[in-house]
């Protein structure tokens, strides 16, 4: 009934942790934009279908696969090498596409970020969601900072309330603040170039609030400061032990980071 689509690109740590637990799908497809570790050949020794696309965004990689993949099932689920399908979150997943009437063109799913084996529930603002799960041909993406989210849809989009796991941190932190470093330059160039109206803060859809949410937050000053303390002290982040401390403190770095290159930004039009 559905069929996987992961995005890689020198995954040879986290590959087979995702593939271990994916065992139950038919039609498995890896959407590889130039993988120069072992991730090619991992892919191969599971009998996964092989692609490969150079990488120029989220977004535009993900229509790429819904372009050029041909897929056996008429629902898509998009992975990265970094999650892990939990046994709730595959039954969820098939009763769900069993049941879904025909107005229905995709699903939001959300994640358990895991450090050091923590849930970082609180850290994290769980649940956050994106749309991953979606019928073929009714979908398609945009992008939206260093990611991307639902863009032309024909259908409504439900949720799914189960989450999957995702491990962000497997690399370890220099490779995490390196890739955030770079995502920091996305997302001040989204924050600041595409703003959404204000009144989308309002919104009772998460996937619109939150992108307006950050876009308009990042002008406060001390905006870094608050995100620590929102994320830490007001949703009970320090439960979460030291795991907690470490990522509230950075993800308060990167929105730092963020707000530095927003100014950056503003500067060179000056000039």
């Amino acid at each position: 009934m559905v069929s996987i689509i992961i995005l890689t690109l020198n995954e040879e740590k986290d590959l087979p942790m995702c593939l271990n637990a994916l065992g139950w799908c038919d039609d498995v497809h890896l959407l590889d934009s130039g993988s120069t570790d072992g991730t090619l050949e991992i892919a191969r020794s599971y009998g996964l279908t092989l692609h490969h696309n150079t990488f120029q965004s989220f977004g535009k990689q993900r229509n790429y696969a819904l372009d050029n993949i041909k897929v056996k099932n008429e629902w898509i689920l998009f992975l990265d090498a970094d999650e892990v399908v939990t046994k709730e979150f595959k039954q969820a997943v098939l009763q769900t596409v069993k049941t879904a009437d025909s107005t229905v063109a995709g699903y939001y799913c959300c994640w358990k970020m895991m450090l050091e084996d923590t849930w970082l529930k609180h850290c994290d603002n769980f649940p956050k969601w994106q749309f991953r799960l979606l019928r073929a041909g009714r979908a398609r993406f945009t992008d939206f900072g260093h990611g991307q989210k639902e863009g032309v849809v024909d259908g409504k989009i439900e949720y799914i309330e189960e989450p999957y796991l995702h491990y962000s941190f497997s690399k370890g932190w220099a490779e995490w603040i390196s890739r955030h470093n770079k995502y920091s330059s996305q997302e001040a160039k989204a924050r600041l170039e595409k703003r959404p109206p204000f009144a989308n803060v309002f919104s009772s859809n998460k996937s619109i609030r939150n992108p307006a949410l950050k876009s308009w937050l990042i002008r406060l000053p001390g905006w870094p400061l608050l995100r620590f303390l929102q994320s830490y002290i007001f949703n009970l982040g320090f439960l979460e032990g030291k795991p907690g401390f470490i990522y509230c403190a950075n993800m308060a770095y990167y929105e730092f980071l963020i707000q530095i290159k927003i100014r950056e930004l503003n500067q060179s039009k000056n000039v």
